[in-house]
């Protein structure tokens, strides 16, 4: 499989939105406008969309869910302590890890859908969606708390005004419920969510900038380490650990590796931290996605 061509949609999208933002007139300004969009409504949209379509079976998942948690808590723990750890601490700034932590265990759920099907078809993408219907609520709750933290934020405040958070809370409910989404409402629905994933990776983009990088480069190894190595070393574990099938195996592998959230850096923007900083993360990540991928799908799979 080609992985870097799988990716390459999305990198270019960032690629895009970055060069209309700095050499055109649609500039911050008017991607500020495209940023509140994207977070309030589009992004919404498309995580409930992609939950309720694909009914959950929980005794059925239960293996996976607990690997999908287990795996989970790993990365969420490695990151917190990043600043905690004597040989980092005095390289990084509370600040920036507040809003760049959430990048080391956050996914980009459109790659993992579109790499699972391609890896394991229908049976492959009813893994994902149980892996996100019960990761992204995590996540999302895990990437909140230190930015409520330092910023001095209620947190259950964040939490409850969190579109992100409410879209996925609901939608997992929704599914256990058996609720799904009208077919004449189908076709709206899935081209919202299309426009979150375009209009969310140029806004990335458009808030981009690389010079951001190089003032914290230790937290930037160190969540990128996390994200691209460590978890996929620690999803082999796992798989062993709650005696995956194969086709479950491949899946967590795949969903270990995958490029951060490109919604990492809307959150981190509309909480008030370092939005261009997050933006070149995630396009790192985008871009190590393309060794990631191969590393655990290649490596590890064959172990």
């Amino acid at each position: 499989m080609n992985y870097a061509q799988l990716l390459f949609p999305d990198f270019s999208l960032i690629l895009i939105g970055f060069l209309v933002c700095r050499y055109t007139a649609l500039n911050r300004s008017v991607w500020g406008q495209v940023d509140s969009l994207v977070y309030f409504l589009l992004f919404p949209v498309l995580l409930f969309h992609s939950i309720v379509k694909s009914p959950l079976d929980l005794r059925a998942a239960s293996n996976m869910i607990g690997a999908g948690w287990t795996l989970g808590f790993m990365g969420i723990g490695l990151a917190y302590v990043l600043p905690h750890l004597p040989w980092l601490r005095s390289h990084i700034r509370r600040r920036d890890h507040a809003g760049s932590a959430q990048v080391a265990f956050r996914f980009n759920s459109f790659i993992g859908l579109a790499l699972a099907d391609r890896i394991a078809g229908p049976t492959g993408i009813q893994w994902i969606a149980v892996l996100i219907g019960v990761c992204v609520p995590l996540f999302n709750v895990a990437a909140v708390w230190p930015m409520a933290r330092h910023g001095e934020k209620g947190f259950l405040r964040e939490l409850v005004r969190n579109p992100l958070i409410l879209a996925t809370a609901s939608a997992l409910l929704a599914n256990l419920l058996g609720f799904s989404i009208p077919a004449w409402l189908e076709p709206t629905v899935s081209r919202l969510g299309a426009a979150s994933l375009a209009l969310g990776l140029m806004a990335a983009g458009a808030g981009m900038q690389f010079g951001a990088l190089a003032r914290s480069k230790t937290l930037a190894i160190s969540v990128l380490s996390i994200r691209h190595f460590f978890l996929p070393m620690v999803a082999l574990g796992v798989s062993h650990l709650f005696a995956l099938s194969p086709v479950q195996t491949t899946v967590l592998l795949a969903f270990s590796a995958l490029p951060t959230a490109s919604s990492s850096y809307v959150l981190a923007a509309r909480m008030g931290y370092d939005g261009a900083y997050v933006a070149g993360l995630v396009t790192l990540s985008t871009l190590l996605g393309m060794v990631s991928l191969p590393f655990a799908l290649g490596v590890l799979r064959g172990l």
